[in-house]
């Protein structure tokens, strides 16, 4: 009987990045928590999306 370990499929992952302007990161699943986040900080940073 063959094995099915062969030929890995790597599964990306989507994670909405806050930049803040003293170049600090914070990493979240939503863009709506980023966002929150953003606000939270006076609307301060941008918000990038990054594929893991």
């Amino acid at each position: 009987m063959g094995c099915n370990c062969g030929g890995r499929s790597r599964r990306t992952v989507t994670v909405y990045r806050l930049v803040l302007p003293n170049g600090a990161g914070h990493d979240y699943v939503t863009r709506q928590e980023a966002e929150a986040a953003k606000q939270r900080r006076g609307g301060t940073g941008r918000i990038v999306v990054v594929n893991r």
